[in-house]
Parts: C-alpha cells; sequence; structure tokens
C-alpha cells in the first residue's frame, strides 16, 4: 500500500525504499525489542499491538493528505534490510524528523550501519526536500550512539542542541542530541 504523499520508490544503488509494507509489520516488531535499549520504547511490542498500530494508523494515515508520519521499508536487492521514514510531521512549518531502524545483526555492524544509514539519509532526503518539500528534517540520538552522531554530521546534519540527562537507559541518565538538516533551498 501506497501513501497518497509517496507513492513510488527512492533507490540508490541497490538500496531503496518505499512505503512500508505490511508484511514488513513483524520483522520490524522484532528488530524493535531486540533494540529497545536505543529507541524511545518503553516495553516489547507484541504481534497484537503491532498489527493494531499497523490498522489504526500507519493504514489510517496512507490516504491522508497531510499525514503525521510516512514510514518506509528499507531493502537491499529487494530484502527488508531496516525501516524508517518522517515522524512528527509539521506540514505548516515544513519539517519532520527522521527515523531510522536497522536490522539488529547490521546494526551491531560499525561499518555496515555507518553505510548503511549514509545511504538511508541521502534517500530519506530526496524524500522529504524534493518529494514533500520539507524545508527542514530532524533527529534526536543518543550521545551513547557516538558512531550515529558521525554518520549524521557526515551527511549534513548539524548539531542544534543537547538535552541534558533526557532519557534513562539501562539505569543511566544519557544525553539526546538533536541535529537538523535544511533543504538546499534555505
Amino acid at each position: 500500500m501506497s501513501y497518497r504523499v509517496f507513492n513510488s520508490e527512492l533507490i540508490e544503488g541497490d538500496y531503496k525504499i518505499i512505503p512500508i509494507r505490511d508484511q514488513d509489520k513483524f520483522l520490524i516488531m522484532q528488530w524493535r525489542n531486540e533494540q529497545m535499549d536505543i529507541l524511545r520504547q518503553q516495553e516489547p511490542l507484541t504481534e497484537e499491538m503491532q498489527s493494531r498500530y499497523f490498522e489504526s494508523v500507519v493504514n489510517k494515515e496512507r490516504n491522508m493528505l497531510h499525514p503525521n508520519q510516512v514510514l518506509v521499508s528499507y531493502l537491499k536487492n529487494n530484502q527488508l534490510i531496516g525501516y524508517g521514514g518522517l515522524v512528527h510531521i509539521n506540514w505548516i512549518d515544513k519539517r519532520g524528523e527522521v527515523s531510522f531502524l536497522l536490522e539488529t545483526k547490521r546494526n551491531e555492524n560499525r561499518e555496515l550501519l555507518h553505510r548503511e544509514y549514509s545511504i538511508f539519509l541521502t534517500v530519506i532526503k530526496i524524500l522529504a526536500f524534493d518529494k514533500l518539500q520539507f524545508n527542514k528534517i530532524t533527529t534526536e540520538a543518543f550521545d551513547i550512539r557516538p558512531q550515529i552522531i558521525q554518520t549524521l554530521e557526515e551527511n549534513g546534519f548539524v548539531l542544534e542542541g543537547r538535552l541534558r540527562n533526557h532519557n534513562l537507559i539501562k539505569g543511566k541518565f544519557v544525553d539526546s542530541l538533536l541535529h537538523g538538516c535544511f533543504s538546499k533551498n534555505t
């Protein structure tokens, strides 16, 4: 199923993003549950919760002219390797937050994570700036993930702020770093 605002694919070499597929929801659920410590997720998801979310949120927003989020399946050679998209969209101010999660084993490989996150950022910027005509996209990343911060900054994202002791992870408070990237037209 497509979104009203995004109904194609964006390709970069062997990689592409497409509107999120229903068939991917349980793999995504598994990855989210395996990587809760790097997400803003408080409890493990169940198949019932994931199905209900896709039915009541994701699929409901597909036909909206101004959805709150545009989620994508991230593929390499037509195999699902991750997902993400633009969330917390503000259509008036033409901005959204980048969401991204790579399959667990790929996420654990620093070089692979760096390369595949960079490619994802390349295509998500095309979606945000060229297709949706956004002015700005943002990210929030925990400071315990320096490789993510480095990848963001190498891909044109600029540190805009630090929220000190903002999230509790494994019993320890960590900072959230906020980055932004503007359209070339700004």
